[in-house]
């Protein structure tokens, strides 16, 4: 037994020792790769598909009851993006603070002030608030509206017969802050939504408008992005039929709509961005501060319904979060690195206009370009927008570059884009003044808003986690951030 154990002994020692060298080598070649790997290598391996998903189902969760500015839940947001940052060794972006507050105005409506009456030759109908009608969302807080009424039925909010008029529209679901944007956009003096076939509207809505009376915030001396607030009459079903009456689309009725209410007293209220700073490790160069931003508001919740917005913005939210997490593996760049979630989007860009109209930066710093991100998650895996794009006077080397990675990244080359005449990129020129990257560029810099496009469920309560393309939020970040690492030659020039 002793001699064929002693060969088999033997066969194992040789066994071992023959890959001993081999091994030793697999070694050395492995730190060999872990030692020439690039800082950018480093940066793009550390966004993935996973970590964005466990954040935008946090970020976009029932909890969070929509993202309203100003609210609990986006004050739960804020402080989840904080706590991120500050783990991934980033400085406060306002002092020694990460949160940058800035002040809204707020005020109330009186109830016992609310009053409206329809007008029709000698007869008048006064309305009585609750039963047969209710103001809608937060933008009615006009002292006094009497205006001619316009029947448009369900048909577009266009046209000059619109303006300083009151539109009367008719809604199968009650939802209204579309109606609001096409009405303002449109210049009619109030908007008049009656119930579809089937549909109560004043109890689909019942607590809708809690908010007039708690407290409606605005931005301190200005009006929101759309132009003049634009009030909001939501009708019972039989006030409607009664006041519609024979009326065909496009009818300029013989009538007038008065509504009328006061303000109780106001005072303000805080928001909140989030801003944390990557500084530069060249010794000049630090002093130039890139300004990558996405807002991380959303447009809360409407009685039952819940707008979680995953796409808008919660992509762009969870991709700032793993910018961040790869200018962590990347290290310093030379150029300084603001990243900012801005609030108050959805309201009028309250939150990037604040800190545009007062940066807080280091002493000695100054802001030389904007990066902005919203609706990054959805659509054709290669869509992607771009504004200043070429067609645009702002065009600049910022959306060179970005037209330049995205190639990398598999964007471009989609139907949409092909019909507007772009090869790579698609144009989002028509979006160059809704989403914070317009405030940023009043600081006389260049800037570039990358944007995925509308889909089906933009503002409403299906734009849930379940729908988004995690890749696409991934490849999108990964362009960002090569962007960033071309941005740090001696000069700029874009």
């Amino acid at each position: 037994m002793k001699a064929p154990f002693i060969l088999l002994l033997t066969a194992a020692l040789g066994l071992v020792a023959i890959p001993k060298a081999p091994a030793q080598h697999a070694t050395a070649t492995t730190t060999a790769a872990v030692t020439t790997a690039t800082p950018l290598d480093k940066a793009l391996d550390s966004i993935q598909v996973d970590k964005l998903r466990s954040d935008l189902y946090f970020i976009a969760s029932d909890d969070m009851q929509g993202r309203d500015t100003v609210s609990v839940g986006q004050r739960i947001a804020a402080r989840f993006i904080q706590a991120r940052v500050q783990r991934l060794g980033f400085q406060p972006g306002n002092g020694d603070k990460f949160l940058y507050e800035y002040p809204l105005d707020q005020a109330k409506l009186e109830r016992d002030s609310l009053a409206a009456e329809w007008v029709q030759g000698e007869a008048k109908m006064p309305l009585a608030y609750g039963t047969d009608y209710m103001l809608a969302g937060t933008s009615a807080f006009q002292a006094d509206t009497t205006a001619e009424v316009v029947y448009v039925g369900t048909g577009e909010l266009k046209g000059d017969h619109l303006k300083d008029r009151w539109a009367l529209v008719e809604s199968s679901d009650g939802r209204t802050w579309n109606l609001r944007r096409d009405a303002r956009r449109a210049g009619v003096a109030g908007l008049l939504v009656a119930p579809g076939e089937g549909v109560d509207l004043l109890e689909k809505l019942a607590g809708g408008d809690s908010g007039l009376f708690e407290g409606n915030l605005s931005y301190p001396g200005s009006s929101n992005r759309w132009g003049t607030p634009t009030s909001t009459v939501v009708l019972s079903a039989d006030t409607a039929k009664a006041l519609i009456g024979d009326a065909a689309m496009g009818d300029v009725l013989s009538a007038q709509f008065h509504q009328a209410q006061e303000l109780a007293e106001g005072s303000q209220i805080m928001a909140e961005n989030v801003t944390a700073f990557w500084p530069g490790s060249d010794p000049v160069l630090k002093n130039e501060v890139i300004i990558v931003s996405a807002h991380y508001d959303h447009v809360g919740v409407n009685g039952d319904d819940i707008f979680n917005g995953a796409d808008d913005n919660g992509s762009g939210t969870v991709g700032l979060l793993a910018l961040a997490e790869a200018l962590s593996n990347y290290g310093p760049l030379r150029r300084s690195v603001m990243i900012i979630w801005v609030s108050g989007e959805e309201k009028g860009l309250w939150g990037s206009k604040a800190w545009a109209s007062n940066p807080s930066l280091p002493e000695g710093a100054h802001a030389v370009l904007n990066i902005n991100t919203d609706m990054i998650g959805r659509k054709a895996p290669s869509e992607l927008y771009v504004t200043p794009s070429s067609k645009h006077p702002g065009y600049n080397g910022l959306t060179r570059l970005a037209e330049q990675f995205a190639k990398l990244e598999g964007f471009g080359d989609f139907p949409e884009g092909r019909e507007q005449g772009f090869e790579g990129l698609g144009s989002a020129d028509v979006y160059y003044s809704r989403s914070d990257h317009a405030e940023f560029a009043k600081l006389e810099i260049p800037v570039c808003f990358l944007f995925a496009g509308e889909h089906e469920d933009y503002h409403r309560p299906s734009d849930t986690p379940d729908k988004i393309d995690y890749d696409k939020i991934r490849r999108v970040v990964r362009l960002v951030t090569r962007m960033l690492d071309q941005l740090q030659g001696d000069t700029l020039n874009l």
